[in-house]
Order: structure tokens, then C-alpha cells, then sequence
């Protein structure tokens, strides 16, 4: 079974970067699609970047050419970097593993997760 720890969030100004971490254990990291997950106060929570077994990445729009998603199969980590940061972004953020071969949105197709990470951006 595979467990996943986060890492990496914090307090940050408005236009200010993060890099999120996520740390797998306890199975195969390069056979998952990989995800991010964010859920704001009040909000459902929403994928905003995943990633392939074989690299291809997807972004949400509320996040694109802000965040670059990245995986490293050999330390089984995944990476979020998120460069200027809104207020919006304020979030407790979530790495999520699928198991199935064909890429997915929906938080519901996502077995395993974190505990989660707070990013907070102050205006």
C-alpha cells in the first residue's frame, strides 16, 4: 500500500514561489498517475496539476504557467513548484496517487493520499 507524505508548505507573500514535496513509500511510485490536490475553506477539493507515469502533465487553468508538476521516480517523489502566488492559492494541499492507466481528474479515482500541507499567501 502506498503512503505518501507531503512536505514543503508554509506562509508566503502574494508573488512569492513554493515547492511542494511529495514522498512515496510502500509500493511501485512509477507505476501511479500522481496528482495535486488542493481544498480551500468552503470548497470542494480540485486537482490543479497531475502527472503521468510517463511524464505527460496536466493544469488546471486556475494554476497554469504559474506551476510546473515533476516526478522523480528514483527518490519516488513528486514535485510542485508554484511561482506567483495569490491569495487564491490559499489552500491545504493534497498529493494523490491513481493506480489506473488512463489519466484522471476526479478525486474519487485516487486511492491513495497525504495528509496534507497548508499554503497560506498573504496579500
Amino acid at each position: 500500500q502506498l503512503q505518501l507524505v507531503e512536505s514543503g508548505g508554509g506562509l508566503v507573500q502574494t508573488g512569492g514561489s513554493l515547492r511542494l514535496s511529495c514522498a512515496a513509500s510502500g509500493g511501485t511510485f512509477s507505476r501511479y498517475q500522481m496528482g495535486w490536490f488542493r481544498q480551500a475553506p468552503g470548497k470542494d477539493r480540485e486537482l490543479i496539476a497531475g502527472i503521468t507515469w510517463r511524464g505527460s502533465t496536466y493544469y488546471a487553468d486556475s494554476v497554469k504557467g504559474r506551476s510546473t508538476i515533476s516526478r522523480d521516480n528514483a527518490k519516488n517523489t513528486v514535485y510542485l513548484q508554484m511561482n506567483n502566488l495569490k491569495p487564491d492559492d490559499t489552500a491545504v494541499y493534497y498529493c494523490a496517487a491513481c493506480g489506473t492507466l488512463a489519466f484522471r481528474t476526479s478525486a474519487a479515482d485516487y486511492a491513495y493520499w497525504g495528509q496534507g500541507t497548508q499554503v497560506t499567501v498573504s496579500s
